[in-house]
């Protein structure tokens, strides 16, 4: 690469909008065309091949789709398998949040209406009324209404899906399922596994896990019982390097090694927060973020052993990683935290309720923004990465 092709893609990165950045690449062409295309147009050419190749695959696909009336070209480059496929391993934004209060279908909350979105909020395109249940880079899992109640692998961006056979096990009317997708290079298809923890009805107070493998086509009862008197919050569950962690209550976080099909217990340090805390991922790391009463606080998991360790010994179990204050503070006193809570804390984003309102939080840029009305306080809410994976 020369070294006025680096310093074009550094130029076209440091874009932060859309508009801007389509703006520039059409601007530098029509440059590059005045000025060098006599002399060396080799030096344009590199310029739209750095923008395809090094820039494109990071952004969202509601962007992209976009694109491709830019020019025939980057139209059929964007749509290969290939550059999905792409496009998968380099984007993995937080791009918004799938809504749905009660009995109603889906909607769909974005960070940035401008470059996230998907064509079908409602999940019509699936063949039957859905809950949704959990997700995991770019890929949505869902719960049909009737019959067994199957559930449906898809991606909303690109209207794709895969009806999962039958469990094994009853899991229950609002299962503590989680989702589990890393995209490869080595993988064009995704590879993904469900993991729900259900109540045994074999043992009283004790929980059971089944595994769905998408490579296997199959589920199956993992042969480890977890026993204890503790009640798991279905919609708690978070994987972090093939660990699932679900919030019980009491103030615990029940821990199972997906490699070594074991479980254990984990000190959750939830006192004092009257339930508005929330499980994520931050930095590779499981973090757990608190409503204080001026703002938040995210800790991120140091130690999972601390109780196996000698008396008196200065190892935590968590430590503060970020301290943040917002003013005024939207959050109501731990007696009334049903009407202000956190929804949602992964990456660099934080959602909470606040008066009847959604905000969100971004842990980079400092900001909150005002992203919706909230309408029910019981309602399910999921991520969603804007990604073309392919099912």
């Amino acid at each position: 690469m020369s070294y006025l092709s680096f310093l074009s893609f550094e130029y076209l990165i440091a874009f932060e909008g859309v508009e801007d950045l389509i703006e520039g690449i059409m601007d530098r062409g029509r440059r590059a065309n005045q000025v060098l295309v006599n002399k060396n147009s080799k030096i344009y050419m590199d310029l739209k091949d750095i923008v395809r190749d090094h820039a494109l695959p990071y952004l969202p696909a509601k962007s992209l789709f976009r694109f491709t009336g830019v020019c025939r070209d980057w139209k059929l480059d964007i749509l290969t398998p290939f550059f999905a496929h792409k496009q998968s391993n380099c984007f993995s934004d937080i791009s918004g949040f799938f809504y749905q209060s009660r009995a109603d279908p889906p909607s769909f909350i974005s960070l940035d209406r401008n470059a996230y979105g998907v064509p079908d909020p409602c999940l019509k395109f699936l063949p039957e009324p859905v809950d949704i249940r959990t997700s995991s880079n770019g890929l949505l899992c869902c719960q049909g209404r009737d019959g067994y109640k199957a559930y449906y692998i898809c991606n909303p961006v690109t209207k794709k899906w895969k009806k999962l056979p039958k469990a094994n096990a009853d899991h229950g009317s609002d299962p503590a399922i989680v989702l589990i997708f890393e995209p490869s290079l080595l993988n064009f298809v995704a590879e993904y596994k469900l993991v729900c923890a259900f109540p045994s009805v074999d043992f009283d107070n004790g929980y059971e896990f089944e595994i769905y493998s998408s490579k296997e086509g199959s589920w199956r009862v993992s042969g480890e019982i977890y026993f204890g008197n503790k009640t798991l919050v279905p919609r708690s569950g978070v994987h972090v390097n093939d660990i699932v962690y679900w919030q019980a209550m009491g103030s615990q976080i029940l821990v199972f090694d997906l490699k070594m099909e074991r479980t254990q217990l984990l000190y959750g340090d939830f006192y004092g927060t009257g339930g508005c805390a929330a499980l994520g991922l931050m930095d590779g790391k499981l973090c757990l973020t608190k409503a204080q009463s001026s703002g938040l606080t995210v800790n991120v998991l140091s130690n999972a052993y601390t109780n196996t360790m000698e008396m008196n010994s200065k190892a935590r179990t968590w430590k503060t990683k970020h301290q943040i204050t917002l003013s005024p503070s939207p959050f109501a006193p731990a007696a009334d935290r049903l009407s202000s809570n956190i929804m949602f804390a992964s990456g660099n984003v934080v959602l909470f309720r606040s008066g009847g309102k959604i905000y969100s939080y971004n842990l980079k840029t400092k900001e909150t923004q005002c992203v919706g009305d909230e309408f029910d306080y019981d309602a399910r809410i999921v991520s969603h990465v804007n990604s073309l994976v392919e099912i």
